[in-house]
Formats: C-alpha cells, sequence, structure tokens
C-alpha cells in the first residue's frame, strides 16, 4: 500500500469517527426540551430615566419631600402577571460608638417593617413607547415618618428609610429583596433591587466641593511597602459630582501610584462619610479596602468649602497589616 493511500486511509477512518461523534450530538439534543414549562419569575426594573424619581429627603423641606420611583413589571407575559407591589419600610440611624438603630427595633435579630402602601396590578400601565407595563411608586415623607411611629422633630440628617418593594404574582408567588439574585439587583440591564436606601440629606450649594483641591496626607503614617512618606500622594485633584448630590468622586495614587483608584466621599448633614471602597490592591487575596470610622468622623460647613477634611481607615479588613486611620486635607484651588 502506498504511503499516499495510508493516508487516505486513515483520514476516511477519522471522517468516519467525527461523523458518528457529530450524529451522536445530534441524536443527544433533538428531543424536544419543554422550554414552555421552564419556570420564569417576575422582577420590577427601575426606570432611571424617569423625571419624577426621588430617592432622598430633603433636612430642611421634610414636608414636601417624598419617596417617588418608576418600576417597570417584567416577566414572560410583558408584565401582566403582577397582582400587587408591598411597600414596606424601616428607618434607621447611625449612633456612632453603638452602631444602626431601628425603629421598628429589631425583635430576636429579626428585621421589623411596616407596610405603607400597596400598589394594586392595574396600576401598571402600558405606553406605546414601552413593551412592559409601569407604575409609580410615590409615598411623602410625611407617610412614612408617621408609619414608624416617628414626628419630623425626630428626624435627623443622615437617617435612613430602607424601604423594601415585595410583587406578588397571579400564580402567588412572591419575588422582593430577599430572594433576588445579585444579577437582577444590580446589573445595569435589569437594575431591580427591590430595595431603595432613601437618605434624609442636607443639601449642598450649587458648585459646593467641586473642582480643583490640593490632596494632602495630613495624618496616618508612610507607605510601608515602597518607602513613601505618605500612603496616597499629595497632589491637584479634581472634585466631581458622584452618584448622589451629596457625593463627591475624585482620583487618588495610592502607595507612590503603585495602584490608581476613584475615591468617594460624601457630604452627610454635617459629617464627611468614606463609603468603603477598593484601593485595587491587596495581600494574600485579600482586598485593602477604605472605609469611615464612625467614631471618628471630619465636619464639614455648609457655607464653606475652601478646606475639606476626611477622616478614614486604610485597610479596614488588615488585608496587609497595615489597618491605620488616615486624615487627607483637600484645599480649593
Amino acid at each position: 500500500m502506498t504511503e499516499m493511500m495510508k493516508i487516505k486511509k486513515i483520514s476516511l477512518g477519522i471522517l468516519v469517527v467525527l461523523m458518528a461523534f457529530v450524529s451522536s450530538c445530534r441524536d443527544f439534543v433533538e428531543p424536544n426540551v419543554p422550554y414552555s414549562e421552564f419556570d420564569t419569575a417576575l422582577y420590577l426594573r427601575t426606570i432611571r430615566a424617569a423625571s419624577t424619581n426621588s430617592l432622598t429627603f430633603n433636612f430642611f423641606n421634610l414636608p414636601n419631600s417624598r419617596f417617588n420611583v418608576t418600576v417597570e413589571s417584567v416577566d414572560a407575559e410583558e408584565g401582566t402577571t403582577v397582582e400587587t407591589v408591598e411597600v414596606r419600610i424601616r428607618h434607621r440611624r447611625l449612633i456612632p460608638g453603638v452602631g444602626l438603630e431601628y425603629t421598628p427595633a429589631q425583635s430576636g435579630g429579626q428585621r421589623q417593617e411596616v407596610t405603607v402602601a400597596t400598589i394594586s396590578g392595574s396600576e401598571f400601565t402600558q405606553s406605546p413607547e414601552n413593551r412592559f407595563k409601569r407604575a409609580v411608586i410615590d409615598i411623602p415623607a410625611a407617610t412614612m415618618i408617621q408609619a414608624v411611629g416617628l414626628t419630623a422633630d425626630e428626624i435627623e440628617g443622615g437617617d435612613v428609610f430602607e424601604v423594601r418593594l415585595y410583587a406578588t404574582d397571579r400564580f402567588g408567588r412572591t419575588f422582593g429583596p430577599d430572594n433576588r439574585s445579585s444579577d437582577v439587583a444590580g446589573g445595569i440591564f435589569y437594575d431591580s433591587p427591590f430595595l431603595y436606601n432613601v437618605e434624609v440629606i442636607c443639601p449642598l450649594s450649587d458648585g459646593y466641593g467641586l473642582g480643583q483641591y490640593q490632596l494632602e496626607q495630613t495624618g496616618g503614617p508612610g507607605d510601608p511597602f515602597f518607602g513613601n512618606a505618605t500612603r496616597f500622594v499629595e497632589e491637584v485633584v479634581t472634585l466631581a459630582e458622584g452618584n448622589t448630590s451629596i457625593a463627591r468622586t475624585f482620583t487618588v495614587n495610592y502607595l507612590g501610584g503603585f495602584t490608581t483608584r476613584p475615591f468617594t466621599i460624601v457630604f452627610s448633614c454635617g459629617l464627611v462619610l468614606k463609603p468603603e471602597e477598593s484601593a485595587g490592591a491587596g495581600c494574600g487575596g485579600t482586598t485593602i479596602f477604605w472605609e469611615s470610622d464612625n467614631d471618628n468622623l471630619a465636619e464639614y460647613d455648609l457655607d464653606d468649602d475652601s478646606v475639606i477634611q476626611v477622616f478614614f481607615i486604610d485597610d479596614t479588613e488588615s488585608s496587609c497589616g497595615i489597618t491605620d486611620p488616615i486624615e487627607f486635607t483637600l484645599t480649593k484651588i
């Protein structure tokens, strides 16, 4: 047998094997899969473009503040299976040195909530521009304050009302913040948290805390890894509005520029808060985080943004064993 004939025979054998493999794969997927019997759910997508959305209360104008959000019911039947949406709330307050205090109070470690509204499925309507049905959930701050047993005089800046939505469909199933997936809750398309933290804020004047500032690390130890005098590079930064009207974000260089990361601060009715953010580095697979120490918060002046101080903890989880308090001084240029 010639070499050419051997090659042809081998090739034919391989072809037969491949055909048998493809045939077996095809036979495997050919049986009808009962897609129509798959269980589908319901979620409430937040319509961010809605002009009436209001997710904060103005501390200086509580009588005219309200929670307002437009949601879209999404299901296999274009939003028609929703029967009711129950709106439950509770109030929380951070007490330095103590922790979070809730109203209604926790009971046996369990979350206590009160119902402030129930939206009927008939209130979800469809317009020519929308495939799925939408509804507006609108509740005055006064109604929520009264529902948790408080008065307007007892509300403080920085308080938060946790608003939870529980959607029940015509099959008797209930979907809410306790059984939705992380993708549904925070995904760009889904955007269905079923949970809104409505903060009582002290609005800032136009231009407050915006623009260029000289950043200096004025408190805390130096860089333990690269020998820099400070852990954060002292430089000019630009403060821009963050994801809320009282948040400001800028870019910092950490450990001599080892990482360059966004850094967020929040002006919360006299106190400068540092929400948890990643440093983009860590040791042993654990990430370094920056976050406020609620027992040591800087204050700010609503009428003067020329100098802003920020107190926070570097490496809150002790990823690299460098956990230390840090102080920033931001001086407006």
